[in-house]
């Protein structure tokens, strides 16, 4: 038996003036700080000694995991941080109100670039090519439809997490909303219509428990 709590970061300031973000990096406002404490204060309640938390390349994945592990007292834990728990690449949406893209290109299509699985944002015109991506041989994405990210978090869940359950150790995930359902959708075996439906709240912790062959035994969110 071992456990996963996977949690979305706390709220960000692009979360808070409704903008697109994905790959670019903006700070926790002061309630994702909040939010983030009062999520590591749950998680302490479980009494789950943990081997490994896994994160991101994005600050406020990396910050909220960081007052997460504090708040457990468990700082000495191995620390993974990947590209592949990235959020999802928004293209050209992204630093764009989201009020804006839905009055200029209506209703139905914001939220097929938003919530489906497969729609592929408007893409740059060229990757951006930061350097924490070129030291490790990543191309950046122009942008990504859900689908193309679920690709890169599944070959994270297989080789990085997956593993380490199996051993019975106990992961954390501190990641993104678009990042996570996309392995909600995977755990959970939803489909490919239905995961629009699907929404993470930041800051709130999910809890799976998984039996010797990685079945779900029991899932629920913490508030």
């Amino acid at each position: 038996m071992s456990y996963l709590v996977i949690m979305r970061h706390g709220e960000s300031e692009a979360n808070r003036d409704k903008i697109f973000t994905g790959w670019n990096d903006v700070p926790l406002t002061a309630k994702g700080i909040e939010q983030a404490h009062y999520a590591g204060k749950l998680i302490e309640e479980l009494n789950i000694d943990f081997d490994d938390v896994h994160t991101s390349f994005l600050i406020r994945a990396i910050d909220t995991a960081h007052i997460v592990l504090k708040e457990i007292h468990q700082e000495y834990i191995n620390e993974h941080k990947t590209w592949r728990l990235n959020e999802r690449h928004y293209g050209a949406l992204r630093g764009k109100q989201k009020s804006y893209i839905k009055e200029k290109y209506g209703e139905k299509q914001f939220k097929l670039w938003r919530r489906s699985f497969s729609a592929v944002p408007p893409l740059l015109k060229k990757s951006d090519n930061e350097l924490r991506y070129e030291k490790i041989g990543v191309k950046e994405p122009r942008g990504e439809s859900l689908k193309m990210a679920y690709k890169r978090i599944l070959s994270y869940w297989i080789d990085g997490i997956a593993p380490k359950l199996l051993d019975n150790h106990n992961q954390l995930i501190v990641a993104h909303g678009s990042t996570l359902r996309a392995l909600i959708k995977y755990l959970d075996k939803i489909s490919d219509k239905d995961i629009d439906k699907v929404e993470v709240p930041n800051g709130k912790p999910i809890v799976y428990e998984f039996d010797s062959r990685l079945n779900i035994i029991s899932k629920k969110m913490m508030k």
